[in-house]
């Protein structure tokens, strides 16, 4: 299959799912390496797609719909508060999308999570653990946002109240 060809072939099949699509499972279904699909991507953005990556896959974004709001949330890099505080959001209907700490030399550093259900939260870990990756709050001693979608704003109100009541969002002294 030929370049055009496969990366029309990814923007398809990246359009027709409900969660992120690995560059290895792309790779296998086209019969090319992950490299080549890395490739493809970066040619896909280069070329206006928004095609965004998370630490899961590939997902297609657009605009985005219902209500997004962000927060500003404090925990340790304890593993549990880190899984109380993702597991509240999507159990009131939140979809993280990203975590950003604001880096002295870099500026802002953005992590792209998509994580809508209890099953991607614990996917999530799971990779986290596994590879044993620092959290980007750990630079910043646990501060950082979240950009959260929800369908409604009260949505978003029951999820502030709730991080607030779990010691997790961040407010000045």
């Amino acid at each position: 299959m030929q370049g055009k060809a496969r990366r029309q072939q990814i923007m398809e099949r990246l359009a027709v799912q409900t969660s992120p699509l690995s560059a290895s499972k792309l790779a296998k279904a086209l019969g090319v390496s992950r490299q080549i699909i890395v490739g493809d991507v970066a040619l896909l953005r280069a070329a206006g797609h928004r095609v965004e990556a998370t630490g899961r896959g590939y997902v297609l974004t657009g605009e985005a719909e219902g209500f997004v709001f962000q927060i500003p949330s404090q925990h340790t890099a304890s593993p549990a508060e880190l899984e109380k505080e993702l597991l509240l959001i999507v159990a009131l209907g939140g979809e993280v999308m990203d975590v950003i700490v604001e880096h002295p030399v870099y500026g802002e550093l953005k992590g792209n999570l998509r994580l809508k259900t209890k099953k991607d939260v614990e996917q999530f870990l799971a990779v986290l653990e596994k590879e044993q990756a620092p959290l980007l709050s750990d630079l910043t001693d646990g501060v950082h946002l979240h950009t959260i979608r929800v369908r409604e704003k009260k949505q978003a109100d029951a999820i502030q109240t709730a991080l607030q009541a779990a010691g997790f969002l961040y407010e000045a002294e």
